[in-house]
């Protein structure tokens, strides 16, 4: 008798923001970066993929993803095709060794998969994605692996979404060895080291890039005068004063080099040529009241970090978020997103003192907000997208 047995794990994963940015690549087909790269895992409870990895001798066709309720052409993709015939090959070699295994390599994978947050908006969704599909089918096929082992095979997916397996504070080492073979991620400090960790996240703009994150990184390659100093120079000294930083919980260390990293990082995006330009008015708004902020503490209370979109990323610790959080609550208390665990605390502080313009320019220019902090990595959950008939399910 065949076994029509619909086959199923769920598994949600965190959105990571990096203080160190990946910018670039060494191998193209591998996702091999030029560079090392650091992060920090950001709470589900505000930002999260969640996706069901199924399989089934019953399912007919290819292998198929349907992303926000809209089917995605796996076929074609090569990053994607690249995860999953690992992971099969994983589950394959486990059936090999035991005959009485259920022949899950061989079947058809059906994966559906939801983001709450908007996709190639510059809020790394295709990190949280690519990690939890992997994590979703490893816990289909039950593989033993390891999180740095599947870092691997995230990374072929999406270079950052190798840091979206592990929580708290990670690394990518970029590595040096031709196959990739030591291009991991490690999670260098756990959300228990540094819990009080916050982030605001100001959603300028939930539209497109203009300039895919891929496209981008090529063309800096190839033709930025400041890149290869950046890479093989101020980067290393940076992963190891910034993993330093962490390790001391030293939160004006973390500022200052989250910031000249950021800064460090769009320069070579502007001495590309053609420049890329990822940041607007609103962004540069953002940046000057995190540094009003900063100056009227008299210290580095607060850090901006912008990855390749305009959404600006603050960082802060928990004992100053009225006057870092609070100063944005007030001016922009008319934008969605401070309801839920995070933001509800927040106090509104009208003593922000910041220029006129500024905060002309963020109202007009802020959608929505997105309250978070540190968090954990991938989490098992047992709420399918997919029936026990193997049919999408809505939530």
């Amino acid at each position: 008798m065949s076994d029509n047995t619909v086959y199923r794990a769920s598994t949600t994963a965190p959105v990571n923001i990096a203080v160190i940015k990946y910018w670039g690549k060494r191998d193209a087909a591998l996702n091999l970066p030029t560079n090392s790269s650091l992060s920090v895992t950001l709470s589900q409870k505000s930002l999260k993929t969640h996706t069901t990895a199924s399989c089934s001798a019953s399912y007919t066709g290819a292998d198929s993803l349907l992303l926000n309720d809209e089917p995605e052409d796996i076929q074609s993709n090569k990053r994607t095709q690249a995860c999953l015939q690992l992971l099969k090959r994983f589950r394959h070699d486990i059936e090999v060794k035991n005959p009485s295994a259920p022949k899950l390599s061989t079947m058809p994978l059906k994966l559906v998969s939801i983001n709450n947050f908007p996709t190639a908006a510059g809020l790394a969704s295709s990190a949280a994605g690519f990690a939890a599909l992997v994590r979703a089918i490893a816990n289909l096929y039950e593989l033993p692996h390891t999180p740095t082992q599947l870092s691997l095979v995230a990374r072929q997916g999406s270079g950052s979404a190798c840091r979206s397996l592990m929580g708290g504070y990670v690394a990518w080492r970029a590595g040096t060895a031709r196959d990739g073979s030591d291009s991991i991620a490690e999670e260098i400090a756990p959300v228990s080291h540094w819990p009080n960790l916050k982030a605001l996240i100001l959603v300028v703009s939930a539209d497109k890039k203009g300039v895919a994150s891929t496209a981008g990184m090529q063309t800096t390659v190839e033709t930025s005068t400041l890149f290869k100093t950046r890479a093989e120079s101020i980067v290393p000294q940076r992963m190891e004063e910034m993993e330093a930083a962490i390790h001391a919980k030293d939160f004006a260390k973390f500022a200052e080099i989250t910031m000249r990293d950021s800064n460090s990082f769009h320069a070579t995006c502007l001495d590309s040529w053609p420049p890329i330009h990822y940041l607007n008015d609103v962004s540069r708004a953002a940046m000057n009241a995190v540094e009003t902020c900063n100056r009227k503490a008299g210290k580095l209370i607060a850090a901006y970090t912008f990855d390749a979109g305009p959404n600006a990323v603050i960082y802060y610790e928990e004992e100053n978020e009225k006057l870092v959080a609070g100063v944005f609550r007030y001016v922009l208390q008319q934008v969605k997103g401070w309801e839920g665990e995070y933001g509800a605390q927040i106090p509104s502080n009208e003593q922000g003192g910041l220029e006129a313009k500024t905060v002309m320019t963020l109202k007009a220019g802020v959608s929505r907000v997105i309250c978070t902090g540190v968090g954990d990595g991938p989490e098992r959950v047992e709420e399918h997208l997919v029936d026990d008939r193997g049919k999408p399910v809505r939530i």
